[in-house]
């Protein structure tokens, strides 16, 4: 009994990385696909910007409300919900023949994964404590870099040996088969019946919106959030096109290097960054967020170079830079997060930052499009090293502002409940 209370909270990171890596592929692959899509459609870069901005928008639109329902109800099917619909629009995506069947799917594909990444987070959050919340963020995070990395490399070999049509059917049925098996696997950690949670579940979202908008060291962390998705967003987008057009690499190559030397360092940097800030907080509470700092002042000089550099010698540390402080970033942005906001609002404020984050990644998608045929996608990518650079600037007047423990104590389990916070 004692070793399924132990393994249990990181069976669940385990059942959640596989949903992650394929929400990366599902949303990510189609960047990969853009000079197929071009020759294909016969479209501009213009329209081609468009369809990663129409995703970030209807994907930050919906996230506030999901996020919010994820804290009011069942995580757990929130999460089931959100797969086997995004499951099924991949299939659509590889039927559609005109743009706009394309554009329309990408905006459904939106839609659905809005509601995984604020769920899957909280749900992660309630079965570990601070001890080993970073860790375990970090851990399931790696699963969206794996997704990159597959989409980039997997997506452009198929779609050059068989179409990009092929490369959704795959996809699409691979997330169907593995619902089945997380239908049966996952669960919601149960929870204490208290009158505060009774009031909890009564909430108005127009209180808790009030609530967070209140919250100054909240408001910091989502300036934070958003200009590192702008950066973010942009180099999903663009640097597979960018890697193809200056170094003159076949797709498959360009998928390979826009991605893999990236979410390889990624991983590293969440181990890194999930280690050292569990370890690191145990006697200072402000270490997740000064990690965090650190991850983006290596992450914005290293998107600085990629942009400026013509050497693929120089470019494969710069990538490997940026990545590497992204993983800082990213196994530390929830585990912060909880420690600014109560536990009753964990889903609703990251769906905030996906909605902030998406609109902002969005807008920037679409200039970096409209960049292309003037001044060149370089100048983009310099202007998301900038955004990133000014990111790690709010996270340090964060800290200075004295981070303190959570609001609200985390989620302890009943000793019949089968986890523990170990």
């Amino acid at each position: 009994m004692t070793q399924k209370r132990s393994i249990y909270p990181w069976l669940v990171v385990a059942l959640l990385w596989v949903v992650a890596a394929l929400n990366y592929v599902d949303r990510q692959v189609i960047f990969t696909l853009f000079p197929l899509l071009r020759a294909d459609l016969h479209l501009s870069s213009v329209q081609l910007g468009l369809l990663g901005t129409i995703f970030l928008w209807v994907y930050g639109a919906v996230s506030p409300f999901v996020g919010y329902l994820a804290d009011r109800f069942s995580r757990r099917n929130v999460i089931l919900a959100s797969f086997g619909i995004w499951s099924l629009v991949t299939l659509f995506l590889g039927l559609a023949h005109t743009y706009a069947e394309v554009l329309t799917a990408q905006a459904l594909m939106g839609l659905s994964e809005a509601c995984y990444i604020p769920a899957a987070l909280a749900l992660i959050a309630d079965y570990h404590c601070e001890a080993s919340r970073s860790r375990a963020v970090g851990l399931h995070q790696s699963g969206l870099y794996a997704g990159i990395v597959f989409g980039g490399v997997a997506g452009g070999w198929i779609g050059e040996y068989y179409g990009w049509h092929v490369v959704f059917y795959v996809l699409g049925t691979g997330g169907l088969f593995y619902l089945l098996l997380l239908t049966f696997s996952l669960k919601d950690p149960p929870r204490q019946v208290r009158v505060t949670d009774k009031e909890t579940n009564k909430l108005p979202f127009s209180v808790a919106i009030a609530e967070l908008a209140g919250n100054g060291a909240f408001l910091l962390l989502l300036a934070a959030m958003t200009l590192v998705s702008i950066a973010l967003w942009c180099v999903y987008t663009w640097l597979p096109l960018f890697l193809f057009e200056r170094y003159k690499l076949n797709l498959a190559s360009a998928g390979f290097s826009a991605t893999f030397y990236i979410q390889a360092a990624s991983f590293a940097g969440i181990l890194i960054g999930g280690w050292l800030a569990d370890a690191w907080s145990r006697t200072s509470r402000r270490a997740r967020g000064w990690t965090q700092a650190i991850g983006l002042m290596l992450a914005g000089p290293g998107l600085l170079l990629v942009a400026g550099t013509y050497s693929w010698w120089v470019l494969i540390p710069c990538l490997v830079s940026f990545g590497l402080g992204r993983g800082f970033w990213d196994s530390n942005l929830m585990p912060v997060l909880c420690q600014v906001i109560s536990e009753k609002l964990r889903a609703t404020a990251y769906g905030i930052f996906n909605s902030a984050g998406c609109i902002g990644g969005g807008v920037m998608a679409l200039v970096a499009g409209a960049l292309k045929s003037t001044v060149g996608l370089a100048a983009a990518l310099e202007i998301s090293a900038a955004s990133i650079l000014v990111a790690a600037l709010c996270i340090a007047v964060l800290c200075f502002t004295r981070l303190r423990p959570p609001a609200v104590a985390p989620w302890t389990p009943a000793s019949s409940s089968g986890v523990t916070e170990s």
